[in-house]
Protein backbone atom coordinates (compact mmCIF):
# COMPACT_ATOMS: atom_id res chain seq x y z
CA UNK A 1 0.00 0.00 0.00
CA UNK A 2 2.49 2.15 0.89
CA UNK A 3 4.70 1.90 -2.42
CA UNK A 4 1.92 2.55 -4.49
CA UNK A 5 0.75 5.46 -2.14
CA UNK A 6 4.46 6.85 -3.29
CA UNK A 7 4.43 5.60 -6.67
CA UNK A 8 1.49 7.65 -7.63
CA UNK A 9 2.30 10.83 -5.87
CA UNK A 10 5.19 10.88 -7.27
CA UNK A 11 3.43 9.95 -11.19
CA UNK A 12 1.62 12.99 -9.65
CA UNK A 13 3.85 15.28 -9.00
CA UNK A 14 5.66 14.83 -12.41
CA UNK A 15 3.14 15.14 -15.12
CA UNK A 16 1.34 17.63 -13.21
CA UNK A 17 4.56 20.09 -12.93
CA UNK A 18 5.34 19.64 -16.32
CA UNK A 19 1.33 21.03 -17.07
CA UNK A 20 2.10 23.65 -15.00
CA UNK A 21 5.13 24.33 -17.37
CA UNK A 22 3.15 24.03 -20.39
CA UNK A 23 0.81 26.61 -19.31
CA UNK A 24 3.62 29.18 -18.01
CA UNK A 25 5.12 28.88 -21.63
CA UNK A 26 1.89 29.45 -23.60
CA UNK A 27 1.55 26.17 -25.27
CA UNK A 28 -1.72 25.27 -24.21
CA UNK A 29 -3.03 28.26 -24.73
CA UNK A 30 -1.47 29.48 -27.85
CA UNK A 31 -1.28 26.50 -29.69
CA UNK A 32 -3.57 23.84 -28.29
CA UNK A 33 -6.09 24.79 -25.45
CA UNK A 34 -6.09 24.29 -21.55
CA UNK A 35 -8.62 21.70 -21.42
CA UNK A 36 -6.81 19.23 -24.38
CA UNK A 37 -3.10 19.90 -22.56
CA UNK A 38 -5.32 19.04 -18.89
CA UNK A 39 -7.27 15.85 -20.54
CA UNK A 40 -4.10 14.89 -22.47
CA UNK A 41 -1.31 15.00 -19.36
CA UNK A 42 -3.92 13.36 -16.74
CA UNK A 43 -5.21 10.40 -18.96
CA UNK A 44 -0.93 9.84 -19.38
CA UNK A 45 -0.73 9.99 -15.90
CA UNK A 46 -3.06 7.26 -14.95
CA UNK A 47 -2.10 5.15 -18.02
CA UNK A 48 1.24 5.22 -16.73
CA UNK A 49 1.00 4.12 -13.16
CA UNK A 50 -1.45 1.52 -13.93
CA UNK A 51 0.78 -0.01 -17.02
CA UNK A 52 1.97 -3.86 -15.95
CA UNK A 53 -0.56 -3.90 -12.59
CA UNK A 54 -2.27 -7.07 -12.20
CA UNK A 55 -3.93 -5.67 -9.02
CA UNK A 56 -6.79 -3.83 -9.28
CA UNK A 57 -6.67 -2.33 -5.73
CA UNK A 58 -2.97 -1.23 -6.54
CA UNK A 59 -3.89 0.87 -9.48
CA UNK A 60 -6.95 2.50 -7.85
CA UNK A 61 -4.49 3.12 -4.97
CA UNK A 62 -1.89 4.66 -6.81
CA UNK A 63 -4.16 6.34 -9.79
CA UNK A 64 -6.04 8.09 -6.67
CA UNK A 65 -2.75 8.95 -4.94
CA UNK A 66 -1.58 10.82 -7.96
CA UNK A 67 -4.60 12.64 -9.51
CA UNK A 68 -5.06 14.60 -6.08
CA UNK A 69 -1.51 15.47 -6.14
CA UNK A 70 -1.54 16.40 -9.38
CA UNK A 71 -5.29 18.07 -9.07
CA UNK A 72 -4.26 20.02 -5.99
CA UNK A 73 -1.01 21.49 -7.79
CA UNK A 74 -2.79 22.19 -11.13
CA UNK A 75 -5.92 23.75 -9.53
CA UNK A 76 -3.42 25.77 -6.45
CA UNK A 77 -1.67 27.32 -10.18
CA UNK A 78 -5.17 28.54 -10.93
CA UNK A 79 -6.01 29.65 -7.94
CA UNK A 80 -2.65 31.76 -8.01
CA UNK A 81 -2.98 33.52 -11.11
CA UNK A 82 -6.84 33.80 -11.19
CA UNK A 83 -6.56 35.72 -7.77
CA UNK A 84 -3.69 37.56 -8.89
CA UNK A 85 -4.92 39.05 -11.83
CA UNK A 86 -7.93 39.72 -10.04
CA UNK A 87 -6.14 41.71 -7.48
CA UNK A 88 -4.75 43.97 -10.25
CA UNK A 89 -1.19 42.39 -10.59
CA UNK A 90 -0.01 42.34 -14.61
CA UNK A 91 1.33 38.65 -14.76
CA UNK A 92 2.93 39.44 -17.98
CA UNK A 93 5.66 41.58 -16.43
CA UNK A 94 7.31 38.41 -15.22
CA UNK A 95 5.67 35.79 -17.72
CA UNK A 96 4.83 37.13 -20.99
CA UNK A 97 2.31 34.00 -21.64
CA UNK A 98 0.07 35.04 -18.86
CA UNK A 99 -2.03 37.47 -20.56
CA UNK A 100 -5.69 37.85 -18.92
CA UNK A 101 -6.89 35.25 -22.21
CA UNK A 102 -4.56 32.54 -20.82
CA UNK A 103 -5.54 33.25 -17.66
CA UNK A 104 -9.31 33.16 -18.09
CA UNK A 105 -8.39 29.86 -20.50
CA UNK A 106 -6.37 27.95 -17.10
CA UNK A 107 -9.87 29.22 -14.63
CA UNK A 108 -12.61 28.31 -17.08
CA UNK A 109 -13.51 31.63 -16.73
CA UNK A 110 -14.55 31.47 -13.22
CA UNK A 111 -13.30 32.83 -10.15
CA UNK A 112 -10.21 31.75 -8.36
CA UNK A 113 -12.02 29.16 -5.68
CA UNK A 114 -14.01 27.43 -8.68
CA UNK A 115 -11.16 27.82 -11.14
CA UNK A 116 -8.81 25.49 -8.18
CA UNK A 117 -12.34 23.21 -7.99
CA UNK A 118 -12.48 22.73 -11.80
CA UNK A 119 -9.25 22.15 -12.63
CA UNK A 120 -8.69 19.81 -8.99
CA UNK A 121 -11.55 17.73 -10.22
CA UNK A 122 -10.63 17.74 -13.86
CA UNK A 123 -7.36 16.25 -13.14
CA UNK A 124 -7.63 13.78 -10.56
CA UNK A 125 -11.04 12.50 -12.21
CA UNK A 126 -9.56 11.78 -15.42
CA UNK A 127 -6.35 10.37 -13.70
CA UNK A 128 -8.47 7.92 -11.59
CA UNK A 129 -10.56 7.01 -14.70
CA UNK A 130 -7.72 6.86 -17.12
CA UNK A 131 -5.96 4.57 -14.87
CA UNK A 132 -8.33 2.25 -13.99
CA UNK A 133 -9.59 1.43 -17.74
CA UNK A 134 -6.55 0.92 -18.49
CA UNK A 135 -5.60 -1.58 -16.42
CA UNK A 136 -9.46 -3.55 -17.09
CA UNK A 137 -8.28 -3.20 -20.96
CA UNK A 138 -4.79 -4.73 -20.18
CA UNK A 139 -6.06 -7.30 -17.94
CA UNK A 140 -8.00 -8.73 -20.30
CA UNK A 141 -5.58 -8.74 -23.13
CA UNK A 142 -6.10 -5.97 -24.82
CA UNK A 143 -3.07 -4.19 -24.86
CA UNK A 144 -1.11 -7.37 -25.57
CA UNK A 145 -3.41 -8.17 -28.31
CA UNK A 146 -2.90 -4.69 -30.01
CA UNK A 147 0.80 -5.01 -29.32
CA UNK A 148 0.83 -8.56 -31.78
CA UNK A 149 -1.80 -6.98 -34.30
CA UNK A 150 0.97 -4.11 -34.92
CA UNK A 151 4.05 -7.04 -34.58
CA UNK A 152 2.03 -8.88 -36.97
CA UNK A 153 1.37 -6.16 -39.76
CA UNK A 154 5.13 -4.91 -39.43
CA UNK A 155 6.00 -8.31 -40.11
CA UNK A 156 3.87 -8.35 -43.09
CA UNK A 157 5.37 -5.40 -44.29
CA UNK A 158 9.33 -6.12 -43.79
CA UNK A 159 8.73 -9.63 -44.44
CA UNK A 160 7.63 -9.02 -48.13
CA UNK A 161 9.17 -9.73 -51.02
CA UNK A 162 9.08 -6.07 -52.46
CA UNK A 163 10.27 -4.41 -49.03
CA UNK A 164 13.11 -7.09 -49.12
CA UNK A 165 13.88 -6.22 -52.42
CA UNK A 166 14.10 -2.26 -52.00
CA UNK A 167 15.95 -2.92 -48.76
CA UNK A 168 18.58 -5.19 -50.13
CA UNK A 169 19.64 -4.69 -53.51
CA UNK A 170 21.28 -1.70 -55.16
CA UNK A 171 18.26 -1.25 -57.39
CA UNK A 172 15.48 -1.49 -54.81
CA UNK A 173 17.42 0.84 -53.30
CA UNK A 174 17.64 3.58 -55.71
CA UNK A 175 14.11 2.94 -56.81
CA UNK A 176 12.91 3.65 -52.99
CA UNK A 177 14.97 6.83 -53.23
CA UNK A 178 13.88 7.62 -56.57
CA UNK A 179 9.92 7.82 -54.80
CA UNK A 180 11.28 9.48 -52.10
CA UNK A 181 12.32 12.39 -54.50
CA UNK A 182 9.31 11.80 -56.64
CA UNK A 183 7.39 12.77 -53.48
CA UNK A 184 9.41 15.96 -52.44
CA UNK A 185 8.69 17.23 -55.62
CA UNK A 186 5.20 16.50 -55.95
CA UNK A 187 3.97 17.52 -52.57
CA UNK A 188 4.33 21.15 -52.90
CA UNK A 189 1.79 21.04 -56.09
CA UNK A 190 -0.57 19.05 -53.82
CA UNK A 191 -0.85 21.51 -50.63
CA UNK A 192 1.23 24.49 -52.39
CA UNK A 193 -0.42 26.66 -48.96
CA UNK A 194 1.17 24.28 -46.50
CA UNK A 195 4.08 22.96 -48.15
CA UNK A 196 6.38 25.02 -50.42
CA UNK A 197 9.57 24.38 -52.40
CA UNK A 198 11.74 26.33 -50.55
CA UNK A 199 10.65 23.92 -47.50
CA UNK A 200 11.91 21.57 -49.18
CA UNK A 201 14.88 22.49 -50.08
CA UNK A 202 15.95 23.11 -46.60
CA UNK A 203 14.58 19.47 -45.67
CA UNK A 204 17.24 18.69 -48.51
CA UNK A 205 19.92 20.63 -47.35
CA UNK A 206 19.43 19.41 -43.76
CA UNK A 207 19.73 15.73 -44.90
CA UNK A 208 22.78 16.53 -47.03
CA UNK A 209 24.14 17.53 -43.37
CA UNK A 210 22.98 15.26 -41.27
CA UNK A 211 23.90 12.34 -43.45
CA UNK A 212 27.72 13.77 -42.80
CA UNK A 213 27.01 13.95 -38.93
CA UNK A 214 25.62 10.10 -39.88
CA UNK A 215 29.08 9.37 -40.46
CA UNK A 216 30.64 10.61 -37.57
CA UNK A 217 28.21 9.85 -34.72
CA UNK A 218 26.10 6.82 -36.48
CA UNK A 219 29.19 5.06 -37.80
CA UNK A 220 31.94 6.03 -36.10
CA UNK A 221 30.25 6.63 -32.91
CA UNK A 222 32.58 10.25 -32.86
CA UNK A 223 29.96 13.13 -30.55
CA UNK A 224 30.53 16.04 -32.55
CA UNK A 225 28.78 19.36 -31.03
CA UNK A 226 31.12 21.39 -33.16
CA UNK A 227 29.31 20.67 -36.60
CA UNK A 228 28.06 24.00 -37.41
CA UNK A 229 31.95 24.67 -37.96
CA UNK A 230 32.30 23.30 -41.15
CA UNK A 231 28.87 24.39 -42.29
CA UNK A 232 30.00 27.59 -41.80
CA UNK A 233 33.22 27.37 -43.34
CA UNK A 234 30.98 26.26 -46.76
CA UNK A 235 28.88 29.30 -46.28
CA UNK A 236 31.12 31.63 -45.92
CA UNK A 237 33.44 30.46 -48.41
CA UNK A 238 30.60 31.38 -50.75
CA UNK A 239 29.96 34.62 -49.38
CA UNK A 240 33.70 35.69 -49.74
CA UNK A 241 34.31 34.53 -53.05
CA UNK A 242 31.10 35.32 -54.92
CA UNK A 243 29.91 38.25 -52.78
CA UNK A 244 30.34 41.75 -54.40
CA UNK A 245 31.38 42.65 -50.40
CA UNK A 246 33.46 42.84 -48.24
CA UNK A 247 36.23 41.56 -51.02
CA UNK A 248 34.94 42.27 -54.80
CA UNK A 249 35.52 38.64 -56.30
CA UNK A 250 32.70 38.33 -57.88
CA UNK A 251 33.78 34.25 -58.77
CA UNK A 252 31.24 32.19 -60.55
CA UNK A 253 29.50 30.37 -58.10
CA UNK A 254 30.29 26.72 -59.58
CA UNK A 255 33.94 27.35 -58.51
CA UNK A 256 33.25 27.61 -55.03
CA UNK A 257 31.42 23.96 -54.90
CA UNK A 258 34.84 22.05 -55.03
CA UNK A 259 36.82 24.84 -52.91
CA UNK A 260 34.32 25.43 -49.91
CA UNK A 261 33.81 21.41 -49.71
CA UNK A 262 37.66 20.87 -50.27
CA UNK A 263 37.90 23.70 -47.22
CA UNK A 264 35.37 22.43 -44.84
CA UNK A 265 37.21 18.32 -45.15
CA UNK A 266 40.52 20.21 -43.98
CA UNK A 267 39.40 21.85 -41.32
CA UNK A 268 37.61 18.97 -40.68
CA UNK A 269 41.07 17.03 -40.35
CA UNK A 270 43.19 19.74 -39.11
CA UNK A 271 40.78 20.23 -36.05
CA UNK A 272 40.23 16.56 -35.57
CA UNK A 273 44.33 15.66 -35.23
CA UNK A 274 44.21 17.24 -31.92
CA UNK A 275 40.73 16.23 -30.52
CA UNK A 276 40.35 13.10 -31.49
CA UNK A 277 42.42 11.11 -28.81
CA UNK A 278 39.59 12.27 -26.76
CA UNK A 279 37.00 10.07 -26.11
CA UNK A 280 33.09 10.58 -25.17
CA UNK A 281 32.12 13.48 -23.20
CA UNK A 282 35.88 14.69 -23.55
CA UNK A 283 35.34 15.28 -27.19
CA UNK A 284 31.56 16.37 -26.68
CA UNK A 285 32.62 19.19 -24.90
CA UNK A 286 35.70 20.29 -26.90
CA UNK A 287 33.77 20.27 -30.47
CA UNK A 288 31.33 22.60 -28.32
CA UNK A 289 33.98 24.98 -27.80
CA UNK A 290 34.58 25.05 -31.48
CA UNK A 291 31.35 25.44 -32.21
CA UNK A 292 30.81 28.42 -30.05
CA UNK A 293 34.22 29.96 -30.95
CA UNK A 294 33.32 30.18 -34.57
CA UNK A 295 30.34 32.29 -33.91
CA UNK A 296 32.52 34.38 -31.61
CA UNK A 297 34.86 35.08 -34.66
CA UNK A 298 31.79 35.71 -36.58
CA UNK A 299 30.46 38.40 -34.73
CA UNK A 300 33.88 40.38 -33.93
CA UNK A 301 34.67 43.46 -34.83
CA UNK A 302 38.62 42.44 -35.42
CA UNK A 303 37.11 40.41 -38.90
CA UNK A 304 35.05 42.83 -39.89
CA UNK A 305 37.49 43.67 -42.89
CA UNK A 306 37.42 40.06 -43.36
CA UNK A 307 34.25 38.83 -43.43
CA UNK A 308 32.02 41.93 -42.71
CA UNK A 309 31.66 40.82 -38.87
CA UNK A 310 28.43 40.82 -37.16
CA UNK A 311 26.62 42.77 -40.01
CA UNK A 312 27.21 39.70 -42.38
CA UNK A 313 27.55 38.89 -45.70
CA UNK A 314 24.34 39.59 -48.85
CA UNK A 315 23.97 39.43 -52.23
CA UNK A 316 25.68 35.92 -52.34
CA UNK A 317 26.35 34.46 -55.91
CA UNK A 318 24.01 32.30 -57.36
CA UNK A 319 24.76 28.91 -59.99
CA UNK A 320 23.97 29.92 -63.82
CA UNK A 321 23.44 27.09 -65.95
CA UNK A 322 23.44 28.15 -69.99
CA UNK A 323 23.65 31.73 -68.99
CA UNK A 324 20.49 31.74 -67.16
CA UNK A 325 20.13 32.34 -63.36
CA UNK A 326 19.36 28.81 -62.30
CA UNK A 327 17.90 29.76 -58.84
CA UNK A 328 14.17 29.71 -58.08
CA UNK A 329 13.12 27.73 -55.85
CA UNK A 330 12.11 24.71 -57.49
CA UNK A 331 15.74 24.94 -58.75
CA UNK A 332 17.57 24.69 -55.15
CA UNK A 333 15.20 21.68 -54.60
CA UNK A 334 17.19 20.40 -57.60
CA UNK A 335 20.29 21.06 -57.08
CA UNK A 336 20.02 19.92 -53.44
CA UNK A 337 18.30 16.66 -54.40
CA UNK A 338 21.17 16.09 -56.91
CA UNK A 339 23.76 16.98 -53.62
CA UNK A 340 21.74 14.48 -51.59
CA UNK A 341 21.72 11.92 -54.26
CA UNK A 342 25.52 12.33 -54.90
CA UNK A 343 26.14 12.02 -50.47
CA UNK A 344 23.82 9.18 -50.37
CA UNK A 345 25.62 7.10 -52.70
CA UNK A 346 29.18 7.90 -50.92
CA UNK A 347 27.74 6.99 -47.39
CA UNK A 348 26.10 3.82 -48.76
CA UNK A 349 29.54 3.18 -50.71
CA UNK A 350 31.63 3.75 -47.95
CA UNK A 351 29.12 2.03 -44.85
CA UNK A 352 29.59 -1.36 -47.03
CA UNK A 353 33.46 -0.94 -47.48
CA UNK A 354 36.34 -2.15 -45.42
CA UNK A 355 36.18 1.61 -44.35
CA UNK A 356 32.78 1.46 -43.22
CA UNK A 357 33.47 -1.85 -41.36
CA UNK A 358 36.52 -0.02 -39.34
CA UNK A 359 34.15 2.74 -38.15
CA UNK A 360 32.12 0.34 -36.54
CA UNK A 361 34.46 -1.49 -34.79
CA UNK A 362 35.74 2.04 -33.63
CA UNK A 363 32.28 2.51 -32.61
CA UNK A 364 31.66 -0.19 -30.73
CA UNK A 365 35.24 -0.81 -29.12
CA UNK A 366 37.99 1.25 -30.15
CA UNK A 367 40.58 -0.51 -27.53
CA UNK A 368 39.61 -3.88 -29.00
CA UNK A 369 39.49 -1.99 -32.81
CA UNK A 370 43.26 -0.64 -32.26
CA UNK A 371 44.08 -4.20 -30.40
CA UNK A 372 43.05 -5.70 -34.18
CA UNK A 373 45.13 -3.52 -36.16
CA UNK A 374 42.91 -0.54 -36.95
CA UNK A 375 44.78 2.79 -37.41
CA UNK A 376 41.72 4.25 -35.14
CA UNK A 377 43.08 7.62 -35.84
CA UNK A 378 43.60 7.62 -39.20
CA UNK A 379 39.79 6.65 -39.48
CA UNK A 380 38.54 8.68 -37.08
CA UNK A 381 40.30 11.28 -39.04
CA UNK A 382 38.38 10.10 -41.70
CA UNK A 383 35.31 10.14 -40.98
CA UNK A 384 36.03 13.77 -39.44
CA UNK A 385 37.01 14.93 -43.03
CA UNK A 386 34.02 13.50 -45.32
CA UNK A 387 31.48 14.36 -42.24
CA UNK A 388 32.80 18.14 -42.84
CA UNK A 389 32.77 17.77 -46.25
CA UNK A 390 29.14 17.22 -46.77
CA UNK A 391 28.58 19.45 -44.23
CA UNK A 392 30.16 22.41 -46.33
CA UNK A 393 28.49 21.92 -49.00
CA UNK A 394 25.20 21.94 -47.35
CA UNK A 395 26.30 25.86 -46.01
CA UNK A 396 27.44 26.14 -49.56
CA UNK A 397 23.92 25.74 -50.85
CA UNK A 398 22.41 27.37 -48.00
CA UNK A 399 23.90 30.70 -48.49
CA UNK A 400 23.46 31.02 -52.01
CA UNK A 401 19.71 29.85 -51.65
CA UNK A 402 19.03 32.48 -48.73
CA UNK A 403 21.53 35.45 -50.38
CA UNK A 404 22.92 36.13 -47.24
CA UNK A 405 24.77 34.97 -44.26
CA UNK A 406 25.44 36.04 -40.74
CA UNK A 407 26.62 34.83 -37.10
CA UNK A 408 22.94 34.47 -36.18
CA UNK A 409 22.94 31.23 -38.89
CA UNK A 410 25.83 29.79 -37.47
CA UNK A 411 24.30 29.17 -33.59
CA UNK A 412 25.01 25.60 -31.55
CA UNK A 413 21.16 24.99 -32.47
CA UNK A 414 21.95 24.11 -36.44
CA UNK A 415 24.30 21.76 -34.71
CA UNK A 416 21.48 20.69 -32.36
CA UNK A 417 19.49 19.93 -35.24
CA UNK A 418 21.59 18.36 -37.00
CA UNK A 419 22.14 15.89 -34.46
CA UNK A 420 18.55 15.72 -33.28
CA UNK A 421 17.81 14.71 -36.99
CA UNK A 422 20.42 11.76 -36.63
CA UNK A 423 19.15 10.34 -33.38
CA UNK A 424 15.69 10.81 -34.06
CA UNK A 425 15.67 9.39 -37.33
CA UNK A 426 17.96 6.48 -36.38
CA UNK A 427 22.00 6.52 -36.13
CA UNK A 428 23.54 4.90 -39.12
CA UNK A 429 20.52 4.68 -40.93
CA UNK A 430 20.11 7.00 -44.24
CA UNK A 431 16.47 6.31 -44.93
CA UNK A 432 15.98 7.14 -40.94
CA UNK A 433 17.70 10.48 -41.60
CA UNK A 434 15.60 11.30 -44.25
CA UNK A 435 12.63 10.86 -41.93
CA UNK A 436 14.31 12.39 -39.29
CA UNK A 437 14.82 15.67 -41.16
CA UNK A 438 11.35 15.70 -42.32
CA UNK A 439 9.63 15.45 -38.83
CA UNK A 440 12.12 17.98 -37.24
CA UNK A 441 12.76 20.31 -39.95
CA UNK A 442 10.14 20.17 -42.31
CA UNK A 443 7.10 19.83 -40.22
CA UNK A 444 7.94 22.97 -37.85
CA UNK A 445 8.43 24.97 -41.30
CA UNK A 446 4.88 23.24 -42.06
CA UNK A 447 3.60 24.36 -38.38
CA UNK A 448 4.83 28.46 -38.17
CA UNK A 449 2.92 28.60 -34.79
CA UNK A 450 5.36 26.01 -33.01
CA UNK A 451 8.22 28.31 -33.82
CA UNK A 452 8.52 29.58 -30.50
CA UNK A 453 8.29 26.09 -29.47
CA UNK A 454 10.85 24.48 -31.01
CA UNK A 455 13.17 23.68 -28.33
CA UNK A 456 10.23 22.38 -26.27
CA UNK A 457 9.56 20.04 -28.92
CA UNK A 458 12.74 18.42 -29.53
CA UNK A 459 13.13 17.62 -25.75
CA UNK A 460 10.09 16.06 -25.54
CA UNK A 461 10.54 14.12 -28.80
CA UNK A 462 14.00 13.49 -27.47
CA UNK A 463 12.88 12.13 -24.55
CA UNK A 464 9.93 10.14 -25.58
CA UNK A 465 12.37 8.16 -28.31
CA UNK A 466 14.66 7.16 -26.07
CA UNK A 467 12.24 6.12 -23.71
CA UNK A 468 9.57 4.32 -26.18
CA UNK A 469 11.68 3.93 -29.41
CA UNK A 470 15.85 4.38 -28.47
CA UNK A 471 16.92 2.73 -32.02
CA UNK A 472 15.11 5.68 -34.09
CA UNK A 473 12.18 5.99 -36.44
CA UNK A 474 13.82 4.04 -39.06
CA UNK A 475 16.88 2.24 -37.13
CA UNK A 476 19.45 0.67 -39.11
CA UNK A 477 19.78 -3.01 -39.62
CA UNK A 478 22.66 -3.26 -37.31
CA UNK A 479 20.84 -0.68 -34.76
CA UNK A 480 17.52 -2.77 -34.67
CA UNK A 481 19.45 -6.07 -33.82
CA UNK A 482 21.74 -4.61 -31.53
CA UNK A 483 18.11 -3.33 -29.41
CA UNK A 484 16.69 -6.43 -30.16
CA UNK A 485 19.43 -8.52 -28.61
CA UNK A 486 19.28 -6.01 -25.35
CA UNK A 487 15.39 -6.09 -25.31
CA UNK A 488 15.92 -9.92 -24.95
CA UNK A 489 18.15 -9.97 -22.54
CA UNK A 490 16.75 -7.31 -20.07
CA UNK A 491 13.48 -9.91 -20.48
CA UNK A 492 15.38 -12.84 -19.00
CA UNK A 493 15.56 -13.47 -15.15
CA UNK A 494 19.39 -13.41 -14.25
CA UNK A 495 19.88 -17.26 -13.17
CA UNK A 496 21.00 -16.77 -9.10
CA UNK A 497 24.64 -17.55 -8.86
CA UNK A 498 25.24 -21.10 -6.68
CA UNK A 499 25.63 -21.08 -3.29
CA UNK A 500 29.24 -21.27 -2.70
CA UNK A 501 28.32 -24.15 0.08
CA UNK A 502 26.00 -26.57 -0.35
CA UNK A 503 25.77 -29.55 2.23
CA UNK A 504 25.71 -32.67 1.22
CA UNK A 505 22.52 -34.44 1.40
CA UNK A 506 24.30 -37.64 3.00
CA UNK A 507 26.26 -35.37 4.98
CA UNK A 508 27.81 -37.77 7.48
CA UNK A 509 25.81 -40.91 6.12
CA UNK A 510 28.54 -43.95 6.55
CA UNK A 511 29.57 -45.16 2.66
Amino acid sequence: MRDSIVKGLQSGLLFAGVLIVIHLIGFSTIVISVLSATIFFALWCGIAVARRDPSLSNVVTKTVSAGLLGGVMVGLFAFLVTHAQAAGTNLRDELAALSPDAVSQISFGQGDVLAFVFNLLLFAGITIAGGIVWQIFESRGGAAAVTGQTRRLSGAVTSSGQWHWITTTSLGRVVGYGLIAILFLVLPLVIPGTLSYYTVSSVLIYVLMALGLNIVVGLAGLLDLGYVVFFAIGAYTAALLTAPAPHNLLWNYWVTIPIGVALAATIGVTLGVPVLRLRGDYLAIVTLGFGEAIQVLMKSDALTAFSNGPKGVSAIGQPMLFGQLFNSPFDFVIISAIGVAIVIFLTTRLQNSRVGRAWVAIREDETVAQAMGINTLYYKLLAFGIGASFAGLGGLLYASRNQFIGPEDNTLLVSINILSIVIVGGMGSIPGVIVGAFVLKGIPEILRDLENFRILIFAALLVLMMIWRPQGIVPSARRRLEMSHDEADADQEPESPPDAYQPSANKGVAK
